[in-house]
């Protein structure tokens, strides 16, 4: 991790160099360029080797962690490889398989309601396109847009109903950096849609996520490791407060 000390700030057209109190247009941008930097342009930390795995393992971690969710995985995406399967079982024994990812009696649900759908309306195949993976049964737009960007880059820049995906780590680090001063997802990533390209969408967000689970913490922001924090009006060790309403102290290494 490069210390934000170390970074030299960027000079916008207005011949003024950026900091933290400049606008939000110009940056965001540069803010992503460090953390594309320094996270090697993102990845999404789910372990999968198809759109349906990937839809599968999304839909589990909610109020997971990937880690746990990828112990699961392990031997599940062994025992169930199609839609099929997940539905040919008693639904007492899915939610014995993926009872320590928790909330497993909704999540079997899900998936079986998830999968029952992609037999029935698109062939056992998942769809690339965000209007067909919102019909998905407790689909909403995060999942469909980590789908899309983790799965189909390509369809994401094709589709213009796609977007960024919004979880709590996207959430708090766009308040936190003055992208957004909403709390509902929705308006969150119509926020930052306005400050992206389309071809940043999901790299964007994938980046984020990661400095969010590695060093811009809820509660401890470890800001004095942040290769952002100059221009982060959200810095704990300037004297600012976060904007996200979340941290109680400074992090350390």
């Amino acid at each position: 991790m490069t210390d934000s000390s170390d970074a030299t700030p960027s000079v916008p057209a207005t011949g003024r160099p950026l900091d933290r109190d400049s606008g939000k247009t110009l940056r965001a941008p540069v803010i992503v360029d460090r953390l594309m930097a320094t996270y090697e342009g993102g990845v999404i930390e789910l372990d999968h080797s198809s759109p349906f795995e990937l839809l599968i393992a999304t839909v589990m971690s909610a109020q997971s962690t990937d880690k746990k969710i990828n112990e699961i995985t392990k031997t599940l995406f062994v025992k169930y490889r199609t839609p099929e399967d997940y539905l040919s079982v008693p639904e007492e024994e899915l939610q014995t398989d993926i009872k320590s990812s928790g909330f497993y009696r909704q999540k079997t649900k899900s998936i079986r309601g998830i999968c029952q759908a992609l037999i029935e309306d698109f062939d056992g195949e998942v769809p690339l396109r965000m209007k067909d993976l919102l019909t998905l049964p407790g689909v909403a737009r995060k999942t469909a847009n980590v789908v899309l960007a983790g799965s189909a880059p390509e369809a994401l820049l094709e589709d213009p109903d796609a977007g960024i995906a919004v979880d709590t780590h996207v959430t708090r680090l766009s308040k936190r950096f003055g992208f957004t001063r909403n709390d509902d997802a929705v308006r969150i990533e119509k926020d930052l849609m306005r400050l992206f390209p389309r071809e940043l969408y999901g790299p964007a967000s994938l980046v984020i996520i990661l400095h969010g689970r590695r060093v811009c913490d809820a509660l401890r922001p470890r800001c004095g490791s942040c290769v952002v924090e100059d221009l982060c009006p959200s810095s704990l060790i300037a004297g600012r407060r976060d904007k996200a309403k979340q941290a109680r102290a400074v992090g350390t290494d």
